[in-house]
């Protein structure tokens, strides 16, 4: 069977935008002093490339994004068609984007109570960098930003 040419870079970012809303619960890696930490999670909102990520002041992700900011989020299909973000953790702390997740998120509420409940964090994820890979093709496409 003959291999698939590479996409455009308009369907690479296209593909890459499928497999990041076909993903529920993409995994993220941190940094933890020298070794990398990766658990799933389940973003409470994205637009485009940028995944905003609710989390817990207790969390083992929460220190670890304090002492570096820089992340990947690695999504994948049942077909394995993989994206990687690689960007930064920001933490937002109030505004409209805060209130309008908190009120969008019923299990937030449920769990947490109040917005101003301080276990309560909330993480947009810049992108820097998003990569797409058609199944194990072994090779990464850049997708415009």
């Amino acid at each position: 069977m003959k291999p698939l040419p590479p996409p455009t870079p308009a369907e690479a970012r296209e593909l890459a935008l499928a497999v990041l809303a076909a993903d529920r619960f993409p995994m993220l890696a941190t940094i933890d002093g020298d070794q990398p930490r990766v658990r799933p999670v389940s973003p409470v909102l994205t637009e485009e490339f940028t995944v905003w990520v609710a989390s817990m002041r207790s969390s083992g992700k929460t220190g670890e994004i304090e002492r570096s900011r820089r992340v990947e989020l690695c999504c994948m299909t049942k077909d394995h068609d993989q994206v990687r973000i690689t960007g930064t953790a920001e933490l937002i702390t109030g505004g409209e984007k805060r209130q309008a997740i908190w009120d969008a998120n019923p299990l937030l509420r449920a769990y947490l109570k109040s917005i101003d409940n301080p276990e309560f964090l909330l993480y947009r994820i810049d992108p820097h960098r998003v990569r797409y890979m058609r199944e194990w093709a072994l090779e990464y496409h850049e997708v415009p930003l």
